[in-house]
């Protein structure tokens, strides 16, 4: 009996073996014939698969408390049918260190053939940025990635994400320093002086300001004598000290005492408070200045019998 049982039980296992192949051999002309349906609607209908891609990153307003960025996507639906962009998650990071993410649900709808921008704003908050990283210093430009995962609803293919990045830099705004260097009158009268501030401006980010106006107010000693309106725009430079003379007027018999101290030659105490705007590579800002308990001169023009010499402050 023996010497049966080893040919009987080879062909039990040629015939499992051949049933395993059948079974095998069947389930994959079911799936290639699953693809090839697949594949003929898709060709028949025209379904595909959408494509996206980042076409720009700005920043509309940026001050010295948050910037505001808008990340402009195109995406292409080239199916037949709109597809429903379900949501759209976003992280803002810089060396590795996250600054700023979220979820946008709901976020529209891409036409049929068709391409639609769809613009993401994100809001970057310096003071959340500046207390949980303290090594990221005003005046500074520090580098970031955006990621970017759009998920849609397309027939046929089912839901899909559409990962995108961008990198770029963006600055950390730092309020330039002003002083009022000294105070030259051209034109001297007791109910209208016209004269001419020589300021002084500290850049202490890393990146060129262009100044273009100047919007402030100047009090001599507690009495304002008004602002005044840049002559010409200047420059700037990074990390450095610029000078710049503005005209103004005012009516020194307001201004009591302090006046009599500046004739004299004694400085006298101000304050000047305002705005400064300024172009720089990352767009156009307002940028606050401000100088309390300063002190300066006013001095007479050399036609006018004053000294005007630059060594003297």
């Amino acid at each position: 009996m023996a010497s049966h049982d080893k040919p009987v039980k080879d062909r039990e296992d040629k015939e499992e073996e051949k049933k395993d192949d059948d079974k095998g051999g069947f389930l994959d002309k079911v799936k290639d014939f699953i693809q090839d349906i697949g594949e003929k609607i898709e060709e028949t209908i025209g379904f595909g698969k959408p494509t996206a891609d980042v076409t720009d990153i700005h920043i509309p307003k940026i001050n010295l408390e948050k910037a505001d960025i808008v990340v402009d996507i195109l995406i292409n639906n080239p199916n037949p049918v709109p597809i429903p962009l379900i949501d759209i998650n976003y992280l803002v990071e810089s060396d590795g260190r996250k600054l700023v993410s979220g979820l946008i649900p709901d976020a529209g709808t891409i036409h049929a053939h068709g391409s639609e921008t769809v613009k993401i704003p994100l809001c970057l908050i310096y003071d959340d940025i500046k207390s949980t990283y303290a090594e990221i210093q005003p005046g500074s430009i520090i580098p970031y990635r955006i990621k970017v995962d759009l998920i849609v609803d397309v027939p046929v293919f089912g839901r899909l994400t559409l990962p995108l990045e961008k990198t770029g830099e963006i600055p950390i705004p730092f309020k330039p320093e002003v002083d009022i260097e000294k105070i030259r009158f051209d034109k001297f009268s007791f109910e209208e002086t016209v004269a001419t501030l020589q300021l002084k401006l500290n850049n202490k980010n890393d990146f060129d300001l262009g100044l273009n106006d100047l919007d402030y107010e100047i009090w001599l000693c507690d009495v304002s004598i008004g602002g005044a309106e840049l002559a010409k725009s200047a420059r700037l430079e990074k990390n450095g000290v610029t000078s710049i003379d503005v005209p103004i007027t005012f009516r020194p018999k307001d201004c009591g005492s302090a006046l009599w101290d500046m004739m004299r030659g004694r400085g006298t105490g101000y304050t000047m408070k305002g705005n400064i705007n300024v172009d720089t590579p990352f767009g156009a800002m307002k940028l606050p200045i401000s100088k309390e308990g300063g002190t300066t001169r006013l001095k007479k023009n050399k036609e006018d019998g004053g000294d005007d010499d630059d060594d003297e402050d």
